[in-house]
């Protein structure tokens, strides 16, 4: 139970954040990793970017609600399944939209 709840509550975090930067407040982003974006393509990129921030927050409200299954061994797993496949394909999201806008991670 504990686990589902700071789950759903790093969820609503990643939400807000992502949301911000969807709508252009890309200042939400570490300026080491907008440094060689271009003016014009500021809000395309933060939109790329928040959608992975989305996958990742999506990923964790379906871990925590199958956290909310049981304690068996299988639930365990298949939760921690989940929240693993989707940080993976969040990140490769995010470097994807690194590389396309700034070139790289830095």
């Amino acid at each position: 139970m504990a686990y589902a709840v700071c789950m759903f509550a790093a969820a609503a975090v990643f939400l807000g954040v992502a949301a911000a930067i969807y709508r252009g407040n890309t200042d939400l982003i570490h300026s080491c990793h907008r440094t060689h974006v271009k003016e014009a393509e500021r809000r395309d990129y933060g939109r790329s970017f928040s959608r992975g921030l989305f996958v990742l927050a999506a990923s964790q409200v379906l871990s925590a609600a199958a956290a909310l299954l049981g304690k068996t061994a299988l639930a365990v797993a298949v939760s921690i399944g989940i929240l693993f496949v989707g940080m993976a394909v969040s990140f490769m999201i995010i470097t994807g939209v690194q590389k396309k806008y700034n070139g790289g991670f830095w």
